[in-house]
């Protein structure tokens, strides 16, 4: 890898004013729409701010050129009908995020172990039984310990290390069973909350915050059905003390590490990040970008262990991550592994991908008139 320091290529001049466009942006607090926002007005964008919940959505984007949504893996409705949306944008000719090759498989990592598989990628050995009888055979034969999972999550929730036989019966019960919610409660990973607290003042903001915010978790947890009629586990790689996530945004890749919790396996939801770009595993960042455009993907989230052999694989992937993380990283990779310093947004860089894609459209679209 090349590790002398540049500066990105600067973006290409539009083909057509600025103003004509307009972006459709679902806002959420927190999500890619808060900087969506203030980056198209800083570009001189036209912004349209629409409920995706509305039943008249598709009249609201009426008039647009693209549809902006970072949907959320906790809200029900977001899960049941945000990807409908999206799709029925891009029918009616709207440049979306995320589109259908980039948020198919959000949220459900049954469905992430088909495709990695099906691209070839380095996945963590997966295995996924819809059958009580085929999981509890397996279970049998199984090297313990593994990793037990829900198909949905963040952050290490749901997610369990199975270390005898009597531990994955009560799970495949469970899952078989009465099943198991995905969503956690408000008191779930308390103690990684209170060591990232630093401050009297933020204790205190956290404490007048807590009442709605258990109130807001069990709304959510009351809006789910559990989990139950398949098992996922995961081969347990031993030894790592931290896990590596590799964001990728179209020519630009983010790395960090992020280190177990205390008496844990688990790094993800840890807090606990290193963005020395030192620590990061070249040879991720390049997996992470041939995944990347093997899925055709517009951004995705990769998390990495290693094997006992020092190969990285893929744990999990997610096209929705947290924007102010990767706003710290200190500089970017591009695809030939060079290095280029400063702190970028990553929801500019996905703006930048729609709008190229606007320019594409408009620009067959000219030579199809032209040719006609």
């Amino acid at each position: 890898m090349s590790a002398g320091d540049s500066s990105l290529p600067p973006a290409q001049p539009a083909t057509r004013s600025a103003s004509e466009i307009v972006i459709a942006i679902h806002p959420r607090a927190g999500s890619f729409s808060d900087r969506w926002r203030a980056c198209c007005e800083e570009r001189g964008l036209g912004v349209r701010i629409v409920d995706g919940y509305a039943t008249d959505i598709i009249d609201q984007l009426k008039g647009c050129d693209a549809l902006l949504w970072h949907f959320d893996h906790e809200e029900a409705t977001d899960l049941l009908m945000a990807r409908h949306v999206l799709t029925a944008a891009e029918y009616a000719g709207l440049s979306v995020f995320p589109d259908r090759h980039t948020a198919w498989h959000f949220d459900d990592k049954l469905a992430q172990k088909y495709v990695l598989e099906a691209v070839n990628a380095p996945l963590v050995p997966t295995w996924v039984f819809y059958e009580e009888d085929r999981g509890r055979a397996w279970l049998r034969r199984a090297t313990l310990p593994c990793v037990r999972k829900l198909r949905r999550g963040a952050g290490s929730a749901n997610v369990g290390l199975v270390r005898s036989g009597q531990e994955g019966q009560r799970y495949l019960g469970a899952m078989f069973g009465r099943g198991i919610r995905p969503v956690s409660g408000y008191f779930t990973d308390v103690g990684v909350r209170l060591t990232s607290t630093r401050t009297r003042e933020q204790a205190l903001a956290k404490l007048r915050r807590a009442p709605e915010a258990i109130r807001a978790r069990w709304r959510k947890r009351a809006g789910v059905q559990p989990e139950r009629g398949y098992a996922l586990f995961q081969e347990f790689e031993p030894g790592n003390q931290f896990d590596t996530r590799v964001t990728v945004v179209g020519d630009r890749a983010w790395g960090f590490i992020r280190l177990v919790r205390k008496n844990d396996f688990r790094a993800s939801g840890s807090r606990n990040i290193d963005f020395d770009r030192g620590r990061v595993d070249p040879e991720c960042v390049r997996i992470a970008f041939a995944v990347n455009e093997a899925l055709r993907s517009q951004s995705t989230a990769f998390d990495f262990v290693h094997a006992p052999d020092g190969r990285p694989l893929i744990v999990e992937m997610s096209y929705g991550y947290n924007p102010a993380v990767v706003a710290q990283v200190p500089g970017q990779w591009d695809r030939n592994l060079s290095w280029h310093a400063g702190c970028a947004r990553a929801e500019d860089a996905i703006l930048d991908g729609v709008l190229a894609r606007i320019g594409d459209r408009r620009r067959r679209a000219g030579a199809s008139t032209a040719a006609g």
